[in-house]
């Protein structure tokens, strides 16, 4: 998985890169096919805000959280997409393929 994060009126710090790094890793517990992730972090007055995007196969996930603080912030982001990840992996597991019936035809010969 490849993480890219970027600031939007804020200097990203190692120590913020190392957190991002940790919880969205949290998500990769649930899902391992995760192929890229996108983080934007963003300061305003009395506002910090992180959004993510998640590419999955067949699927994007996008999620933005807001809170007075930017770790806060973080933490609620990661809360989302990791409830959005894991009914996306739901979904996929239930979905049951049938084989064509060519295929099928030629097994039981």
């Amino acid at each position: 998985m490849s993480l890219t994060i970027t600031g939007r009126h804020l200097e990203i710090t190692p120590a913020i890169r190392e957190y991002v790094y940790t919880k969205t890793a949290r998500v990769l517990r649930h899902f391992d096919q995760v192929i890229d992730t996108q983080v934007m972090l963003s300061i305003e007055p009395l506002k910090h805000t992180a959004e993510i995007t998640m590419r999955l196969r067949g699927k994007d996930v996008h999620c933005e959280a807001t809170d007075d603080n930017l770790y806060a912030a973080i933490d609620l982001l990661v809360d989302k997409v990791d409830r959005q990840v894991i009914k996306y992996k739901s979904k996929a597991q239930t979905y049951v393929h049938e084989p064509p019936k060519r295929q099928a035809a030629m097994v039981a010969e």
